[in-house]
């Protein structure tokens, strides 16, 4: 009889139930022991070939992620692609989703074309995964979309596909200071995701990341960018801003500890900051400063809104200028990257590496020559002033 492949991932064992039958018995104790490295029971009682990991990999979970063509989705992506993993991706746009083609081996990712309002691209989407990642959210309405049609009622049919065909986990990834009373739509529409997701499906891990940084972000991007020019708030806004490597880590771990099923986390950086410091770090690493025009929200407001409702493009919109006035609340009663053994990494580290391409020119320019050095120079005869 052929020996089981060995596995290298901790945590992989049979249950006692599986060990305590007689066939499994009587097996030769190394084969044993390497059977109980092989095979993992998920919560729901379904066994799984677990695998050491890599982009060759054979076997292991497989896992949906919905919202991967988007900031978050490329980290998760690869890491469980990178991991062995089968991550089947639904997406919307050809264009979107080719970045992806290449975070693992060959046919380690999975392209399905989805629609949110169609119910059988979702269930064809997650009936043959392990876990489900629903990482779709957007931060402006558009003409095809409100940000109830989104938050709600696609997070409905998403956790309705979960349900009718047992997943064994579901993750639903929302935002910080989700809140059904809260002033923005953004947040409200989240809180209620948030109610759906657990009403239909209990088990439902919550996720509410802070902003996040990273090479693709939206937060030192745009304060680096030239066309940061309009705030309402004079950038007082206070958050917690997080590394999307460690946000991504976080939900991989989800997927092999199912002691996180039903609850609820809440991953932040280990520093509060308001906007306006932000700032300041990110003109201190480029060597420009970048000036700011403050617009109070009773006008921002509207021309807001009409600029997202007649500009195909994304410029603003109404409740993006209400979230200016809204800081970073924090549920004590939620779990954090400790819990999950994860150290989150400081912004104030990372600033160069994402920002050095928005570095001022000025910062490679050489010293004008002293009067010395020009002497020096005029001793030598170069080939291109002969010429």
């Amino acid at each position: 009889m052929a020996l089981p492949r060995h596995c290298a991932r901790p945590g992989a064992a049979l249950t006692a139930q599986l060990l305590a039958s007689t066939r499994i018995s009587t097996l030769p104790k190394i084969c044993q022991r390497n059977l109980n490295s092989d095979v993992r029971i998920t919560r729901t009682g379904k066994p799984i070939l677990t695998v050491s990991g890599g982009r060759s990999s054979l076997g292991g979970y497989t896992a949906t992620v919905f919202g991967a063509t988007g900031f978050l989705g490329r980290y998760i992506v690869n890491r469980l692609a990178q991991s062995g993993c089968t991550v089947v991706v639904p997406f919307r746009e050809e264009m979107a989703k080719r970045h992806l083609k290449v975070s693992g081996d060959l046919g380690r990712v999975v392209f399905l074309e989805m629609d949110l309002r169609n119910l059988a691209s979702i269930e064809e989407s997650v009936r043959h995964s392990d876990i489900v990642y629903n990482l779709i959210g957007r931060d402006y309405p558009t003409k095809n979309f409100s940000l109830e049609d989104v938050h709600v009622e696609g997070t409905r049919r998403i956790v309705e596909a979960v349900a009718k065909y047992d997943i064994d986990r579901f993750v639903q990834v929302s935002s910080h200071s989700a809140n059904i009373n809260s002033p923005s739509e953004f947040y409200r529409t989240k809180a209620r995701g948030e109610l759906v997701a657990r009403e239909i499906y209990p088990e439902t891990t919550i996720v509410r990341p802070a902003p996040m940084f990273g090479f693709e972000d939206r937060l030192l991007n745009t304060l680096a960018g030239v066309t940061n020019v309009i705030t309402s708030n004079y950038m007082e806004q206070r958050f917690w801003p997080v590394h999307a490597i460690d946000v991504g880590m976080a939900l991989e771990k989800m997927l092999h500890d199912d002691t996180t099923a039903a609850e609820t986390y809440e991953l932040y950086g280990p520093t509060d900051y308001s906007m306006a410091e932000i700032s300041e770090l990110v003109d201190k690493e480029i060597m420009k400063h970048r000036r700011h025009v403050n617009i109070p929200p009773r006008i921002m407001k509207p021309a807001a809104r009409y600029l997202n409702k007649y500009l195909w493009w994304p410029i603003a919109s109404e409740d993006e200028v209400e979230r200016e006035f809204i800081d970073q609340t924090i549920d004590p009663t939620a779990k954090t990257f400790k819990d999950l053994d994860i150290e989150p990494i400081e912004l104030s580290t990372m600033t160069y590496e994402y920002l050095k391409g928005y570095r001022s020119s000025a910062h490679y320019d050489l010293p004008p020559m002293s009067e010395r050095e020009r002497r020096e120079e005029k001793k030598y005869l170069h080939v291109i002033d002969d010429q």
